[in-house]
């Protein structure tokens, strides 16, 4: 499955959960939250000042 910026935090986790480790190395520490579930990944990047691009690509490695 390759992970698009536009996927939300919660789909990202449940199709994939093994990346969350990933997430939270780039900074993103609030996983758990309910409010991230619904974020994509690209405004949680935003949130966190994370570029989303290099951020996918590790995700997409």
């Amino acid at each position: 499955m390759k992970i698009e910026k536009n996927m939300t935090i919660g789909e990202l986790l449940e199709k994939s959960p093994e990346k969350a480790e990933l997430l939270l190395e780039a900074g993103m520490h609030c996983l758990g939250c309910p409010a991230s579930q619904a974020e994509t990944l690209e405004e949680a990047c935003e949130v966190h000042g994370i570029d989303v691009e290099e951020l996918l690509e590790k995700l997409n490695a």
